[in-house]
């Protein structure tokens, strides 16, 4: 048995997401995790809301409420649909946690102590109205470039040229509106990523198993143009975690809060000892290689935009905090499972216009099964993805109607009509029967492997066609047909294929939970161990062994419905609302 940690990169709090949010980390982070667990390994998987930072606090504002608050109500929102989603999070925690505060100022502390932090002078846009220093975000006003009129002071989200807020042409505040604005210098605190390099480069080398997508960003940063950058890690916001070494105040730090990249990937960890904290449970023996994490294997998953923290500045965290040789010792990633960007029907999700079908409307609509395998079965893996309705509706319609589902009713139904609701105890296993089991030994190691290297697609794939094996099986005996000249061998055929549908369960479990529920209860069994013996595995419900015939698995999804969701969630997010 072996301790898996999995990560799946924190959601940002200011709203509800989409589902390229969902698919390029939370839902393969997922699958990993219950195929591990269903293989018998001891896994921890966590996540949490990102909390911090401008977003949170321009939402709270246009939700006109304090930002605690309206964090914590958007947290039971997000979990909730996480639960939605059949997310199975040993842990869904908060970054803005207790922990999570005193976890992000013993890092910076160790980091001080091993001479990787530096202060540094910087002009920043003060806002006399405001009566604060505007981080880049506040600051709102015509992009030099395009024209557009709401362009930010770091990015126009029109053109998507990188600004800086003396770029802008009429700049205001994004909190008052006010253009009382100048320029004053400020001081934040820098962590001296640069003199972290060769060490991070030396550790992404030794990588070699990893996505070429992951390594191919990281090494990109770490190499084109100046290079690694030192970066800075404290902003003059009032909503964060304070600045402080360890315990101690950070003289002239006054007011200021860490970064929200620099606090929220130790919200991994500091999710973790939340878990502890409300379960007993030992935190540090999945952390901290001098208390055990030596044995963890820990595998992030996240979207592609996310690959640089994950593989420079976090790591250089961990590093820098490490580098004191003091015992105390911190664990690093062992693999980071990285995606391209699922697209939307010819354009792009986006939040912030609210185009694109979001995670709490794909639930309205049709249960959380659906959108899992398509989701999955087209993760953008090697490449960007796109969502269509049309592909979504042929997907679910052929691969879970039309092959699983389409399965199970036949075999249950033709077994009740011919033999009553219990597996027929008559007939023997031919040639095709021993042939079928040869094929699926064949597939299920097979897809067992695909899911142990994280090959989502191909995982997928192999799914599928361990479910068309059964169809053409059945196609090819036709126990229809077999009954009126041999019912004994009929008899057989149907009690292999009322196995294969446990089997099916079994899995099919970590794509589509609810449905694999469904299929063991219909086969009244809670035995759903993994098929190391496929043969055995086969023959696990005994002659007698009473079922049911269950509901409809999958309903076709009909043109009508697609045309209309096609229609509903082609505008903003209001308007699909």
């Amino acid at each position: 048995m072996a301790r898996i940690l999995i990560t799946s990169a924190i959601p940002y709090i200011n709203g509800i997401k989409h589902l390229g949010n969902l698919v390029g980390s939370q839902l393969p982070a997922d699958l990993y995790a219950r195929f591990m667990r269903a293989r018998g390994h001891d896994v921890m998987f966590i996540c949490a809301t990102d909390e911090h930072g401008t977003p949170a606090e321009l939402a709270a504002a246009k939700a006109g409420k304090p930002v605690d608050e309206f964090c914590a109500e958007m947290h039971k929102v997000q979990s909730g649909i996480a639960d939605g989603f059949r997310l199975s999070f040993d842990h869904f925690g908060r970054s803005s946690s207790a922990q999570n505060h005193a976890l992000t100022q013993h890092f910076a502390g160790r980091l001080n102590r091993a001479g990787l932090i530096e202060e540094v002078s910087e002009k920043q846009v003060y806002s006399n109205t405001d009566g604060r220093f505007l981080p880049d975000r506040y600051i709102e006003g015509t992009c030099p470039n395009c024209g557009y009129d709401k362009a930010r002071g770091d990015q126009c989200e029109n053109c998507t040229k990188q600004l800086d807020p003396t770029d802008l042409i009429d700049p205001r505040s994004a909190i008052s509106g006010s253009t009382d604005l100048e320029v004053r210098e400020t001081k934040h605190l820098y962590l001296k990523q640069s003199d972290l390099k060769d060490q991070l480069s030396d550790w992404i080398d030794s990588k070699s198993d990893w996505p070429i997508l992951t390594t191919s960003i990281a090494k990109k940063w770490l190499h084109d143009g100046d290079g690694l950058q030192d970066r800075g890690i404290t902003r003059d916001l009032n909503w964060g975690v304070p600045v402080k070494d360890g315990e101690k105040d950070w003289p002239g730090m006054e007011g200021k809060v860490f970064y929200v990249w620099f606090d929220a990937p130790i919200e991994y960890i500091a999710a973790t000892h939340e878990w502890a904290d409300a379960s007993g449970g030992d935190w540090q023996s999945w952390w901290r290689t001098d208390k055990g994490a030596d044995t963890v294997r820990y595998v992030q998953f996240m979207g592609k935009d996310n690959v640089p923290f994950h593989t420079l500045s976090f790591p250089a965290t961990i590093i820098g905090a490490n580098s004191l040789n003091d015992g105390e010792q911190w664990k690093l990633v062992d693999y980071i499972k990285s995606f391209n960007y699922l697209n939307y029907d010819g354009g792009q999700f986006s939040t912030s216009q609210g185009r694109g079908i979001f995670q709490d409307q794909a639930l309205e609509i049709l249960p959380a099964d659906y959108w899992r395998w398509w989701l999955l079965s087209h993760a953008p893996e090697s490449s960007d993805s796109e969502f269509t309705w049309e592909n979504f509706q042929s997907g679910v319609n052929k691969d879970l109607a039309d092959v699983l589902g389409n399965f199970v009713s036949r075999v249950t139904k033709f077994c009740r009509s011919k033999f009553g609701e219990a597996v027929p105890d008559a007939g023997a296993f031919g040639d095709a029967e021993h042939a079928l089991i040869t094929d699926l030994t064949a597939r299920v190691r097979a897809y067992e492997g695909y899911m142990e290297a994280m090959e989502v697609r191909k995982s997928a794939a192999e799914l599928r066609a361990i479910w068309v094996a059964g169809n053409e099986y059945l196609q090819t005996v036709a126990p229809w047909s077999t009954i009126k000249e041999n019912p004994d061998m009929a008899a057989a055929q149907i009690r292999l294929a009322l196995n294969l549908i446990r089997l099916y369960a079994i899995l099919s479990a970590p794509f589509i939970p609810d449905a694999s529920k469904s299929m063991l209860a219909s086969m009244k069994t809670t035995d759903d161990a993994w098929p190391d013996d496929v043969a055995a595995s086969l023959s696990a419900l005994p002659p007698g062994h009473v079922f049911e015939v269950p509901d409809v698995l999958f309903a076709k999804i009909s043109d009508e419905d697609r045309e209309d969701w096609q229609a509903r969630f082609a505008g903003t997010r209001d308007a699909a609302q």
